[in-house]
């Protein structure tokens, strides 16, 4: 685990631990342990201008599987706190739909410098509410590539999810969640990152979506290397979507 100590030795050879921290946390397969808390407060949602307020749990947890291959396992626990978001339908509070993801990924960089992973989606009905969630299994392929040149990093993740099971009087589950982002890094472990999260429902053809721009820093808290970001949400789309938001996330960070 990194300490102030590290951090200031490796700062006066000019490299920075918490650069190379910040650098790595732009990349969804780098071999870092990671566990985001994730706030996300919507505002505006629909007829009955509703809010929602989303803690997305997401630990990233990278294995080495053989001398040239990682998987990267990503989950995402979604507790919701919402409010008239479905017109006058009163306040829900729980556990929504979990999303399970498995990248494989080359360790090093392949032709082009190109960093890549793919694998399997998985959607869990874990909602504790049935208006928190599809009451749908899914399953489907995701996949990330992106490019890191200097302080800059850009590039795109996608998934794709098929409801394969649930009941039978909720709709199938037909969605392509897209997401291109662009970061800057800045000494200091400091970076401002630009993406959008769109999200494709193929069986009600709609699309709806947010634009993030997120300020971040990393930190130490006595030995714990952490990260905080916060920055504003714009929303898009049709259907219940939010008009504008506030996303806020700590990260607590395991280099090895």
């Amino acid at each position: 685990m990194l300490s102030f100590l590290a951090i200031a030795q490796e700062e006066s050879s000019g490299t920075s631990a918490a650069d190379e921290l910040a650098k790595k946390l732009q990349n969804p397969v780098a071999s870092l342990i990671s566990v985001p808390f994730q706030n996300n407060f919507d505002f505006g949602i629909g007829p009955s201008n509703g809010s929602r307020y989303t803690l997305n749990f997401q630990p990233v947890i990278p294995m080495s599987i053989s001398e040239d291959w990682n998987l990267i396992a990503r989950v995402i626990v979604p507790v919701i706190s919402q409010n008239n978001v479905f017109g006058e339908s009163g306040s829900q509070s729980g556990l929504s739909d979990i999303v399970l993801s498995g990248f494989f990924s080359p360790k090093e960089p392949t032709s082009g410098g190109l960093i890549w992973g793919v694998g399997p989606a998985i959607l869990v009905p874990t909602a504790t509410n049935n208006l928190l969630g599809t009451q749908k299994f899914g399953l489907g392929p995701t996949a990330v590539a992106l490019k890191q040149s200097g302080m800059t990093s850009f590039g795109v993740l996608i998934n794709h999810i098929w409801s394969v099971a649930g009941n039978a009087d909720r709709a199938n589950v037909n969605s392509t969640f897209f997401e291109p982002f662009i970061a800057q890094n800045f000494p200091g472990g400091k970076a401002i990152s630009l993406n959008t999260e769109l999200t494709q429902n193929w069986e009600a053809g709609l699309a709806s979506g947010s634009v993030n721009l997120v300020g971040s820093k990393v930190l130490m808290f006595g030995k714990q290397a952490t990260q905080l970001a916060i920055g504003p949400r714009l929303h898009y789309g049709k259907g219940n979507t939010a008009s504008w938001g506030i996303r806020a996330a700590f990260v607590l960070l395991f280099p090895k």
